[in-house]
């Protein structure tokens, strides 16, 4: 019998291993996938490898505070990835490279990631979203989909287990017709162990985590759900900001939202907020979103 799937800190201490990239030279890395039941590579674990690929290029003190991203093609799970990484500039207070994945001697993903010194400045955001559920009083992805656990059983095979994600509505996951129109697309997150205290891995694993709800608030403004009788998607490209320190190990609240959907393709932006209230990334992604029979 084959065992069963890794949870808690031991799914942590996976996600770790994939990220602790094999250094093949001084600009070019390796990295490894999860074992897993995935057709292709889940987007946000190639853009947290090529980040941690840039970012170990890069010196410590300067932090990233921005990526930019496109999917090119899907990744093989079964195949290592090979990152070469190129210095486009360093200055006085910026670092800035560009991550290039590879496999089969092809493209599958390239970003520009940016690096900043910390500098004092002006300071304000957005508000926390108000009447928002503590996380501990949020049903899990596992309590919410216990009533269908045929599509449980599949969401439990392909999902990134590091992650514990709390639902604040109805998920994308349930059977078609089972979802309520403009459904909340919010959830809080966090890396479900303990993660170390490097900020590149922090960021690597928001990076991870941030690829993960974001397109489901495209479908949740119809109703719509992901699999047989819904829709099925690929992200296209991807972009986060990093604006406060933070540990993804810690809940953070995603509040996503579609302000469009046209031609296949849905866009859809995300704000993430640590537990104290304090808006700690900004996130923008358009996926290709196609209907599937059931």
């Amino acid at each position: 019998m084959s065992e069963p799937p890794a949870s808690g800190q031991a799914a942590v201490d996976q996600l770790l291993e994939m990220l602790d990239l094999q250094r093949l030279g001084p600009s070019v890395f390796r990295g490894d996938s999860p074992q897993v039941s995935r057709q292709r590579i889940f987007g946000g674990q190639v853009a947290a490898q090529a980040l941690v690929a840039a970012g170990r290029s890069v010196d410590p003190d300067r932090t990233v505070h921005s990526l930019h991203g496109y999917f090119v093609r899907p990744g093989d799970p079964a195949v290592p990835i090979e990152f070469r990484v190129e210095d486009i500039r360093d200055g006085r207070s910026f670092s800035v490279r560009r991550s290039v994945a590879y496999q089969h001697d092809k493209v599958i993903f390239f970003m520009s990631a940016s690096f900043h010194v910390y500098e004092e400045g002006l300071d304000h955001h957005e508000p926390f979203p108000a009447d928002v559920p503590a996380p501990e009083s949020v049903p899990t992805v596992a309590e919410r989909m216990a009533r269908y656990p045929e599509r449980l059983a599949v969401l439990a095979a392909t999902s990134p287990r590091a992650i514990d994600v709390r639902y604040l509505g109805e998920p994308g996951w349930v059977p078609p017709g089972d979802r309520p129109v403009n459904a909340e697309p919010r959830a809080w997150m966090r890396i479900d162990g303990k993660l170390p205290d490097d900020p590149l891995i922090h960021a690597a694993a928001l990076t991870y985590a941030s690829d993960l709800t974001l397109l489901d608030a495209v479908l949740a403004t119809h109703g719509e759900v992901w699999g047989p009788g819904g829709v099925v998607g690929a992200s296209l490209d991807h972009a986060l900001w990093l604006h406060r320190p933070f540990r993804a190990d810690e809940w953070f609240l995603y509040d996503c939202s579609s302000p469009n959907a046209s031609g296949a393709r849905g866009l859809a932006s995300g704000r993430m907020f640590a537990a104290d209230g304090r808006l700690i990334a900004s996130a923008v992604q358009e996926g290709l979103l196609r209907r599937i029979g059931g």
